[in-house]
């Protein structure tokens, strides 16, 4: 079950990335570009782009600081596109994991008829946690969650790993269990060495 749920449009997490630097912006002062990009755990490249299109958008304004550096402030337009962001990307994101559950629910028991005993989750985010629930209905066993950006966090009373951490795992698939990161994932588990059709995901990666 390779290909669930339709994909998001194009901007789906450039939406949810202007989101967290607008909410990031609104409970903090003079951040800059590396504070943003230690907070959101994205390169600095990428939080640079988010800043260029929101600045020009007028929701954020730039300013000089000592040390030859700038910080970036909500302008009251860009509070109140926050506002409109987090309204709409709730009613998204109700409807993904709603969605979500029954998907998971569906490919677990199809693996559970396929004679699967331990998957392995990569992922540990809210969707995550909604898989979690799902897989208890089933005769399945968690071997172990992989997801570098988290490692050593704790997952449902297990560490999470990093994707070296599938070298020490006995499992018969593994499961994409996370929406705005699902492409980053697949491709970390390619580039581990694990082979596309051992990955399963139920929301479509865009090729």
């Amino acid at each position: 079950m390779n290909k669930g749920l339709a994909g998001p449009p194009p901007s789906e997490t450039g939406r949810y990335r202007d989101l967290q630097i607008l909410d990031e912006l609104a409970n903090n002062d003079a951040l800059t570009q590396r504070d943003l990009s230690k907070r959101m755990g994205i390169a600095l490249g990428l939080v640079n782009s988010y800043l260029k299109n929101l600045i020009a958008k007028g929701y954020i304004t730039v300013r000089n600081i000592p040390s030859k550096r700038y910080a970036y402030y909500l302008t009251p337009k860009g509070f109140a596109e926050k506002s409109r962001l987090a309204y709409d990307l709730l009613h998204d994101y109700t409807r993904i994991y709603r969605e979500a559950k029954n998907n998971y629910r569906q490919l677990f028991f199809e693996l559970e008829r396929s004679g699967a005993k331990r998957i392995v989750f990569a992922g540990a985010d809210e969707v995550a946690e909604f898989a979690y629930i799902t897989l208890l209905d089933t005769k399945l066993e968690l071997a172990g969650v992989v997801d570098s950006d988290r490692a050593e966090e704790v997952f449902f009373g297990r560490k999470i790993q990093p994707m070296t951490g599938l070298n020490n795992m006995e499992y018969d698939s593994i499961v994409i269990t996370s929406y705005l990161k699902r492409e980053s994932l697949h491709r970390a588990l390619l580039d581990h060495g694990i082979a596309d059709k051992n990955i399963l995901e139920i929301f479509a990666i865009r090729r």
